[in-house]
């Protein structure tokens, strides 16, 4: 695979780790419509940030298009075949939130494509970890259902992918957008083997995401929902990771870390109601790589979906891509003091499945 460096740190050299970044201009031709607020700016804005950071050991990684069977890992073949219809139509609405453009379709298949080829170069071996800056996001995505902005559910098809393809077996998803992500949550439902984990406001759109929901059947103990109040931030999401989070993917213990990275938990974010700040994004990125690193070899990969403030994504990605380098320039994790109660409902959902304190 033909992977280019994207940039080098100047200066003091330190044994950052390698980490892969796939974005490209084409994942702005996405056109939900004016106002809208997944918009192709959103690259534009992570594109120039991404111009000025620097740090060693990063690399670019071209994006691929998905084939129709990779999706059909997650996506039923009516649901592919409804999207693909799309393909030259000027507008088309699968619900009020999820407008398409003439070229949304191939836009969809680079992203789900782009995170495949970032788990893929994961697993050569050519980088330890990456983030794959692509749109349209994909959480919402039901296997046959486009909503919330979402077409494709991109991070369930790279887990179905990393299970058949390489023989992973138990797959971590860790989803700290703040909406709940049902599309990647019904598709491992009854599945024991992937653990999903998210983080929200609740309640919030789209109205799932309670403690209480915690998968069926054999999967039962393996959705683990951490619902937030509106109001909450870094003091709140740093004690769900220490004290709930982690500790239950470390006895999962995950072949696999993947994460649905939406910013839309920052305090400036238009469209929800935390306070999560850069730091708070740099936290939990820490621990996520302590975590990838104890229990996968060090096997990471982050793929956008939420944040919708233009200068909140350029400013907590950096902080997130300096924890996948290894080499933390921001203070050490402080003590949380989150309201009391808070994490109380998560915990004793999960009780019956975990040792949780």
């Amino acid at each position: 695979m033909d992977v280019a460096f994207f940039s080098a740190a100047l200066g003091v050299i330190v044994a950052a780790m390698r980490t892969a970044l796939v974005i490209d201009d084409r994942f702005q031709a996405h056109d939900p419509g004016p106002g809208h607020p997944e918009s192709p700016a959103r690259i534009r804005a992570i594109l120039d940030a991404l111009a000025q950071y620097q740090r060693s050991g990063l690399v670019r990684l071209d994006p691929r298009p998905a084939t129709v069977d990779e999706l059909a890992l997650v996506h039923a073949p009516s649901h592919i075949a409804h999207v693909a219809a799309t393909a030259g139509r000027p507008r088309y609405a699968f619900d009020a939130d999820t407008p398409t453009s003439a070229r949304s379709f191939d836009t969809a298949l680079l992203a789900a494509g782009g995170y495949l080829a970032l788990v893929e170069a994961i697993m050569a071996g050519e980088v330890e970890n990456g983030f794959a800056f692509v749109r349209p996001p994909g959480h919402h995505a039901e296997p046959d259902r486009a909503m919330g902005f979402c077409l494709f559910n991109n991070v369930a098809i790279a887990a179905r992918h990393l299970q058949q393809r390489f023989g992973i077996r138990r797959v971590l998803i860790v989803d700290w957008d703040v909406h709940h992500g049902n599309g990647t949550q019904d598709a491992f439902f009854a599945d024991p083997d992937v653990l999903y984990v998210s983080t929200h406001q609740y309640p919030f759109y789209p109205g799932t995401g309670a403690a209480t929901e915690v998968g069926a059947g054999a999967g039962a103990g393996r959705t683990l929902n951490v619902p937030f109040p509106a109001g909450c931030g870094d003091d709140e999401y740093i004690a769900a990771f220490t004290d709930v989070i982690v500790p239950i993917a470390a006895q999962f213990r995950p072949e696999f870390v993947l994460v649905s990275a939406g910013f839309d938990a920052h305090r400036r974010d238009p469209l929800a109601a935390m306070t999560v700040t850069d730091e708070g994004f740099r936290a939990m990125a820490r621990l996520l790589v302590r975590l990838a690193e104890q229990h996968a070899d060090g096997r990471l990969a982050a793929i956008l979906e939420g944040g919708y403030d233009l200068r909140a994504l350029q400013t907590a990605i950096p902080a997130v891509l300096d924890e996948f380098g290894g080499v933390p320039t921001g203070a050490a994790l402080a003590s949380p003091q989150p309201r009391p109660g808070v994490l109380d409902a998560t915990r004793a959902a999960q009780r019956p499945f975990w040792d949780v304190h």
